[in-house]
């Protein structure tokens, strides 16, 4: 019995007390005969000598069975696969033992094996090994085809996936209004998704499968979204936590649900480049600094930043409530964070600095306000086509279009100033055939942006291109992540050095020479040089080193992960109005955030691995209606 029911010895000796049936209904959870070799069997006084039980009579009788702790036989085919009304010595709880007559030609062994209870035991017996062949074979077939199931599964949860990333990343919507089986448009998602089903009969078999394993819904794809916008998130705080230190540089603005986003990102030195990474969209209920100081901590914390020890830098506005040295963001910040260094953006500086300098000189002031009217008067569609023509006839090439006036983007002055001095003969000409015509305002129009074109005009108009393109080469500059702290401030000495000389006599004898030239002074790095000429090239230069450097590699990340502006941010709202649309202004704020990590980490987020996506995705969500591992 301790044989049959796994046959461990440590068995309760109640369990012999047992009924028969229940004893049967035990010794068939073990379908496995017990036939041990042992090096010496026990010895029992039968007639004149001891005998004992031989393991070669297994090779004689298959179906014996031997129980250690009883010294007994039995039948494990009469025990496992005989009728419960059969009774033999072979099938009792006692067993047989009589060693003495066990090989006699009548009796013993080959008595109960001529018996007919034993002869249909024995049928029954192979007719289950053969079932069990038979079962083994069909097992073996069904994990092929649940393997087959998982792989097709895998494969078009991938699909889904893969759609959802090309619309994040091209910044196109997902849904359409009506997703219903008779709509005429269901959605960038669903008919890109049918029109990949066309071409695939995995995904085809799926988009006609049961309604709830689709994986279509928006559920299913705010899931998606979340598991591809934490891979990318993952591969960020990877880099940032190998290279230590870093900066963040943080800026709000309005969405078209007029609600106030904070956009987060991080910069920091990774092999041999510093890197500006979006991290995050994050809605702003409090405004305060107290309220953004809590959301910038709070999102650095549940990425598990360091922010206490490594973060070396911040950069806002120059707005009081981020600015403030007392109860600004940024002083908060500093409580919390001893080294992060505050930068006033940079860019936003120079900004702030042109529209003031212009605003206090009448002259400049009223020289870009006949701009903006200029700008307005070509945008008639009348006025536009007549500019166009005008253009092909005098000058090779596609026309230019005149720029409208931004006080947010100084390079917009540049390119507008540029357009007017290259096309002045066109826009003098087409003021004086409007000025003919007898169309009422927009002759009167004509005539009066006329009269403003006169030689302090031109003046104005080539200085001005001269200086702001110099400020725009800066102001893109200033925008580059690669620029260190240090090397835009000798950039802005330079370009303050070369202001200075313009108050020179001569350069004012040269441009009133020649008003319709103008010059575009370019600050570009030489490449090739031998020795460092930025803290980025030293902190280059030294990385391969920096077992030996270790001190001074630290402080070189240190000295490039402070920001120079938060260019950064800006660019990452100009993908949230693309993200966020008019006609898209319900989504939640969870999902803006994927899909504007998506977006703004494009390059990123296309190199991952959809493998390893469909595993992060079945681990995290494992309620599901398709097995994908």
């Amino acid at each position: 019995i301790c044989l049959n029911t796994n046959y461990i010895e440590s068995y309760n000796i109640k369990l012999f007390k047992a009924s028969e049936n229940k004893l049967r209904l035990i010794f068939t959870l073990r379908m496995k005969r017990i036939q041990p070799h042992l090096k010496v069997f026990p010895r029992t006084l039968q007639g004149d000598r001891r005998r004992q039980f031989q393991a070669s009579w297994y090779n004689l009788h298959p179906w014996i069975e031997y129980s250690q702790c009883q010294d007994s036989v039995y039948c494990f085919a009469c025990r496992n696969f005989g009728l419960l009304n059969t009774h033999s010595v072979f099938t009792s709880v006692v067993g047989y033992k009589n060693w003495k007559k066990a090989t006699f030609r009548d009796g013993g062994f080959a008595g109960h094996a001529k018996s007919e209870a034993h002869i249909n035991a024995m049928m029954a017996w192979k007719e289950f090994e053969r079932r069990k062949k038979t079962d083994s074979s069909l097992m073996s077939i069904l994990n092929k085809e649940h393997k087959k199931q998982i792989e097709e599964n895998r494969t078009y949860i991938k699909t889904v996936a893969e759609v959802l990333m090309l619309t994040a990343t091209q910044n196109i919507s997902q849904r359409g209004h009506r997703e219903t089986a008779d709509a005429d448009n269901k959605g960038n998602f669903l008919e890109i998704l049918n029109l990949i089903g066309d071409h695939d009969p995995t995904v085809k078999k799926k988009l006609a499968g049961p309604q709830n394993a689709k994986y279509t819904s928006h559920h299913i794809q705010n899931e998606i979204l979340d598991t591809l916008a934490e891979m990318v998130c993952v591969s960020i705080i990877n880099e940032v936590k190998e290279s230590e230190v870093f900066a963040i540089m943080a800026d709000e603005t309005k969405d078209t649900k007029k609600k106030e986003q904070i956009s987060l990102v991080l910069r920091y030195y990774y092999q041999g480049a510093v890197k500006e990474s979006f991290l995050h969209f994050e809605a702003a209920e409090h405004l305060d600094a107290a309220g953004l100081t809590e959301k910038i901590i709070h999102i650095l914390e549940k990425y598990g930043l360091d922010y206490r020890s490594n973060l070396v830098g911040q950069a806002y506005d120059g707005a009081s409530v981020m600015s403030g040295k007392h109860s600004g963001v940024q002083s908060r910040i500093k409580e919390v964070a001893k080294q992060a260094f505050y930068v006033h953006c940079n860019a936003h500086c120079l900004n702030l600095v042109l529209v003031d300098t212009v605003k206090a000189v009448p002259q400049a002031e009223c020289f870009f306000t006949i701009l903006q009217r200029l700008y307005s008067f070509m945008s008639g569609s009348y006025v536009h086509i007549k500019w166009l023509d005008i253009q092909k006839e005098m000058y090779d090439g596609p026309p230019r279009e005149l720029q409208k006036l931004s006080d947010t983007r100084w390079a917009c002055q540049h390119m507008a100033c540029n357009t007017v001095l290259k096309r002045l003969p066109t826009v003098i000409r087409l003021l004086e055939e409007i000025s003919e015509e007898k169309s009422g305002d927009r002759t009167v129009d004509a005539r009066v942006l006329l009269a403003q074109m006169d030689l302090e005009f031109i003046g104005l108009l080539v200085t001005f291109t001269e200086l702001f393109g110099d400020t725009r080469c800066l102001s893109d500059i200033l925008q580059s992540p690669s620029l260190d702290l240090g090397s835009a401030l000798d950039l802005i000495e330079a370009l303050m050095h070369r202001f200075q000389c313009y108050r020179d006599e001569s350069y004012f004898e040269g441009l009133w020479k020649d008003l319709h030239g103008y010059v575009t002074i370019i600050l570009e790095r030489k490449a090739g040089i031998q020795k460092p000429t930025s803290v980025v090239d030293l902190t280059v230069l030294i990385e391969p080193f920096k077992e030996v450097f270790h001190k001074l590699f630290k402080l070189c990340k240190i000295a490039v992960a402070i920001p120079v502006s938060t260019a950064a941010c800006e660019r990452s709202f100009s993908t949230l109005k693309l993200v966020k649309s008019y006609l898209r202004s319900t989504m939640n704020d969870e999902r803006l955030s994927n899909l504007g990590v998506l977006s703004v980490e494009s390059r990123r987020a296309k190199s991952l691995n959809f493998d390893e996506f469909v595993n992060n995705f079945a681990l995290k969500h494992n309620n599901r209606r398709i097995q994908l591992m």
